[in-house]
């Protein structure tokens, strides 16, 4: 069949498989170095709690089989292995049925992983990385001409990330209707980075033409990567450009990172290098290639539906696999900034005049003085949960008091994942959490102060509590 493959993508997948291994490495160096303290066996949210509550079929893992911390670490480092070598190109060093074999393992490994790790897992970029990562097993390898209706797949998936994110703000929020929401967003958002600051400080006319500029970015370019070439190849060049603005002003672990992986399947490579004599793609995997692309398109159909209702949903997974699903971001913007300030004290007995230590978190604000640092594509799980625990009590209900248990009992694991702790030779007695309002500081603060950020009380999150 003429038609299944498109040897002038040869380039395009060499370096989309190269780059999604990377993201990979970086999704399983992220499970080895959290799980413990998150979903381990003596975790906030223990894995084996979990698995006898929730039915086999609606969270499959490897872990239904067997889970203690050891063999967590072993999936997850196995997955930073395999995951380094595909990025040095192993994978095109053997034949086809064992490249796509190849590619499924880290699938399969992180699937395990994600379908057991709760609230910690519930971002949408854990979802694209598995539907991503489900076609690279499809994509094949030097043995044989990129296939057609996988690269279409790709687009799909893109299309359905830029799309939705597109309509979910119209349909949202009122600034994205009036361009105003980057009055706000850069210092509301989630987890701020190094040039955060001065991106909240740019002009505001600026910020309204970044808006439409979004705008323009995500419900009219992605129609156009269903185009012919070179103009397909010139949306996902908007798109990567888009993408990479973003990973500018913020953190937002590998979300960025994959949809510029995706917009890079989409770039004819021919129009770079010249494609190499690939060999016919064997029958075999013509037929498999086919059976799966003809699965997904059904399986499109909700998510499909989900783009043109009303009641769009983000980030949502119609299967218990991820093989296809629904995306979008920042729906809603806030116009406040809240900050959870923990706080410990050594003191037995707690009076007027008690002195409380603050811990510092890895990213999320604390110290007003320390400037945003970037962490992205690393995703820090914790902090980010922080920020929806400033939005709502109701985000932190199943971990917010283990978490401060493991404070209080100086569990090591738990430490490892903050910043500074205040307590280095013994637990503290009590523990609580204040909520303050942050903002940014103005340019004259800022030369003044050596702030980055103005805080003021607000209210009590978690009285001074203490082990019994």
């Amino acid at each position: 069949m003429e038609w299944f493959s498109d040897g002038d993508y040869w380039l395009s997948r060499l370096v989309f498989q190269r780059a999604l291994a990377g993201v990979y490495l970086i999704a399983f160096l992220t499970a080895a170095l959290q799980f413990r303290a998150l979903i381990g066996e003596r975790g906030m949210l223990p894995v084996p709690a979990y698995l006898r509550r929730v039915p086999p079929r609606a969270a499959p893992s490897l872990f239904r089989l067997h889970y203690s911390d050891r063999f967590f670490a072993l999936v997850a480092w196995a997955g930073c292995l395999l995951s380094a070598a595909l990025v040095a190109g192993a994978a095109d060093r053997i034949p086809l049925w064992a490249a796509m074999a190849w590619w499924a393992v880290p699938w399969v490994l992180y699937l395990s992983i994600v379908n057991v790790g709760q609230t910690w897992y519930g971002f949408g970029w854990e979802s694209l990385l598995l539907e991503t990562g489900f076609l690279a097993v499809f994509l094949g390898n030097e043995r044989t001409a990129p296939p057609v209706l996988v690269l279409w797949l790709l687009r799909w998936v893109l299309f359905r990330v830029e799309f939705g994110a597109g309509l979910i703000k119209i349909r949202g929020d009122e600034c994205w209707r009036n361009l105003t929401c980057l009055y706000y967003h850069h210092e509301t958002q989630p987890m701020p980075g190094p040039l955060s600051w001065f991106f909240h400080h740019l002009p505001g006319p600026f910020h309204r033409v970044e808006v439409g500029a979004n705008h323009v970015t995500q419900l009219l370019v992605p129609v156009l990567l269903f185009t012919p070439q070179p103009v397909a190849s010139a949306a996902a060049g908007m798109i990567v450009l888009t993408q990479l603005w973003l990973v500018l002003s913020g953190n937002f672990a590998w979300l960025n990172w994959i949809t510029i992986v995706l917009a890079l399947s989409a770039v004819d490579g021919s129009l770079i290098a010249d494609p190499p004599a690939l060999p016919a793609p064997p029958l075999w995997y013509e037929i498999v290639v086919i059976a799966v692309a003809a699965l997904l398109l059904a399986l499109s159909y909700r998510p499909a539906v989900n783009l043109l209702s009303r009641r769009q949903a983000m980030n949502r997974s119609f299967d218990p696999l991820h093989l296809v699903n629904a995306y979008g971001a920042f729906g809603t913007v806030g116009r406040v900034r809240h900050e959870l300030v923990v706080e410990g004290t050594d003191e037995t007995v707690l009076h007027e005049g008690t002195v409380w230590r603050e811990y510092t978190f890895k990213g999320k604000p604390t110290d007003v003085r320390r400037m945003p640092r970037q962490f992205a594509p690393y995703h820090l799980r914790l902090d980010w949960m922080m920020w929806f625990a400033a939005l709502s009590p109701v985000y932190a209900r199943s971990w917010f008091g283990p978490f401060v248990e493991r404070l209080l009992d100086g569990d090591r694991d738990t430490l490892r994942l903050l910043g500074r702790n205040p307590f280095p030779d013994a637990p503290p007695t009590y523990v609580r959490a204040r909520l303050y309002r942050y903002r940014y500081t103005t340019w004259r603060e800022l030369r003044a102060t050596g702030a980055w950020w103005h805080r003021t009380y607000v209210r009590e999150f978690l009285r001074p509590t203490r082990l019994f």
